[in-house]
């Protein structure tokens, strides 16, 4: 099955940007759809980008113009980069990833906006 691991977390000051990775893993993996979402503290969880493969991906209200979602298909790597953060960007970050047999989370990565 599918695995994910994601990575790049970590404190950075309002406006800041950051970049996280979520590498994809898995006996002959055809992802059909794939994305991040996130979940504050105290909030329910939430998409920040998603696409399927083929298509032009789509954006949170709250992120657009600012998150970037992107795939290297050679490395396997699933990329979101996030410009100009600010303190409600706090969050546990997830990639999810969707292939003929089911959907699947990596485990979380924290990603803290703060002075």
């Amino acid at each position: 099955q599918v695995h994910l691991m994601e990575s790049g977390g970590g404190l950075v000051q309002p406006g800041g940007s950051l970049t996280l990775s979520c590498a994809v893993s898995g006996n002959n993996t055809k992802i059909i759809f794939m994305g991040w979402y996130r979940q504050g503290p105290g909030k329910q969880r939430e998409t920040v980008a998603s696409t399927f493969p083929t298509t032009t991906p789509g954006y949170s209200d709250s992120v657009k113009g600012r998150f970037l979602i992107s795939r290297d298909n050679d490395k396997g790597i699933i990329s979101l980069h996030m410009n100009n953060l600010q303190p409600e960007d706090t969050a546990v970050y997830y990639c999810y990833v969707r292939d003929g047999t089911g959907g699947f989370w990596g485990q979380g990565t924290q990603v803290t906006v703060s002075s």
